[in-house]
């Protein structure tokens, strides 16, 4: 994502990573990379330091603990577009990570400030492609459609799922739509997609279908 945003748009860029990963070149963007020990002591100072370069963008590496998502927040509600990594399985489960880091108290205020600046979540897993020559990502994608945004402020995120299955109009995609799609094009095994699948009944169903 940072690469197509050097490649297409003229952006103040800084990322904070552990470790740095990609190093990008400075195309169309200016692209600053700072890393965890050497150039920050924490996701979180590394956040408030980089305010300070009014950037466009921010891509924090890791967003792990209650200081780092909070600060991610305040910041994306100032204009900055933010992008972070969780450790979740899927869309659902990231809005619910993010509001569930917070105390009790202070999750409705959490739920509504989250429901006005979430943009999308995209979360994906490797499989490997028929034949073993590598792997291929299969894609889960929530848009924060009106709809999207409502559940999330009214606490009913357990109402997402039916709301994706039935999104693609927005460019919403279940990671079920996504393994069937490459069942369907011969890209991964049945047996692979299944094993993926948080509901195997359903990607059944889907694989099925004309």
């Amino acid at each position: 994502m940072i690469d197509y945003l050097n490649e297409h748009e003229k952006r103040n860029v800084i990322t904070i990573e552990d470790p740095i990963e990609y190093v990008h070149q400075n195309k169309k963007c200016i692209i600053a990379q700072r890393e965890l020990g050497d150039d920050t002591k924490s996701f979180a100072t590394g956040l408030l330091h980089a305010l300070r370069h009014d950037p466009d963008v921010i891509l924090v590496g890791e967003m792990r603990d209650l200081e780092t998502m909070s600060t991610a927040i305040t910041t994306a509600e100032a204009g900055q577009l933010v992008l972070g990594t969780l450790h979740t399985v899927d869309a659902v489960q990231t809005v619910d990570r993010i509001i569930d880091v917070f105390p009790p108290d202070q999750q409705r205020q959490i739920k509504l400030q989250l429901s006005q600046i979430i943009e999308a979540v995209l979360s994906q897993t490797l499989l490997p492609r028929i034949g073993g020559k590598g792997r291929i990502a299969a894609f889960e994608i929530l848009i924060a459609t009106p709809a999207v945004r409502n559940l999330i402020r009214t606490s009913k995120t357990y109402e997402l799922p039916g709301i994706m299955q039935l999104g693609a109009k927005d460019g919403i995609q279940t990671l079920n739509q996504s393994l069937a799609y490459l069942v369907k094009n011969h890209k991964v095994t049945v047996k692979e997609a299944i094993a993926r699948s948080s509901d195997p009944k359903q990607l059944k169903e889907l694989i099925h279908r004309p």
